[in-house]
């Protein structure tokens, strides 16, 4: 089972992937994660990403494909996987299409976790940070105990730069400039699917069980 999973920053797609790689035994894999991984253990195409970031440029599309096909190849990949944050842009999903129907692949299934910008602005701009230990808290979804400190080490709370208003209508905007036209595109291929990403996460999970089947 082949998955790709969409939906704006804040959506909680990242939460369902992981959920969903517990129940069916397959990887949630993370373009960030195979780029460390591939740096750490000093692979040829480790050494190639590692050039375009030392130097604050974007890590070629080519260049991803080869590294997402190469962690197919592992044994964890032989039932299937999640893919987390790529494809996020149609020449993207075209190199990753393509490298899959060299190999005689392709994808099951593009899950889109729906949610309207105005949830995913609440949703983020209530996280609070502690400056102290890093512990994450919501204002609404888990408060600490006493306002404004944490419950593990009584540090101050912040809201992070990427978890400000502004910042997070900004991400929203550029998502749907890049990303939304992939719904166009998988669902021209028939394999998308969409969910309401408003309800609670066990409801989103079961959702996408549903369309997966047991």
């Amino acid at each position: 089972m082949k998955i790709i999973m969409l939906g704006a920053p804040g959506a909680g797609k990242g939460t369902q992937a992981k959920m969903l790689a517990a129940k069916y035994d397959i990887p949630h894999i993370s373009t960030g994660d195979i780029f460390r991984a591939n740096i750490k253990n000093g692979t040829e195409l480790g050494a190639k990403a590692k050039e375009y970031m030392d130097k604050g440029l974007l890590v070629p599309d080519e260049l991803v494909v080869d590294l997402i096909m190469d962690r197919f190849k592992a044994d964890d990949c032989k039932n299937g996987y999640i893919l987390d944050g790529f494809p996020r842009t149609i020449p993207q999903a075209e190199a990753l299409d393509k490298a899959l129907t060299a190999v005689g692949e392709s994808i099951d299934y593009a899950i889109n976790v729906e949610v309207p910008d105005e949830n995913i602005v609440n949703r983020m701009s209530g996280r609070r940070a502690c400056v102290g230990c890093g512990a994450t808290y919501h204002i609404k979804y888990s408060p600490t105990k006493v306002e404004g400190k944490c419950d593990t080490c009584n540090g101050d709370l912040i809201i992070r730069d990427d978890d400000k208003p502004e910042t997070v209508l900004n991400r929203l905007n550029v998502y749907h400039e890049q990303t939304q036209p992939l719904i166009d595109y998988y669902s021209g291929k028939g394999v998308m699917r969409e969910v309401d990403g408003t309800v609670d996460m066990q409801l989103v999970f079961d959702s996408i069980v549903a369309i997966l089947g047991e």
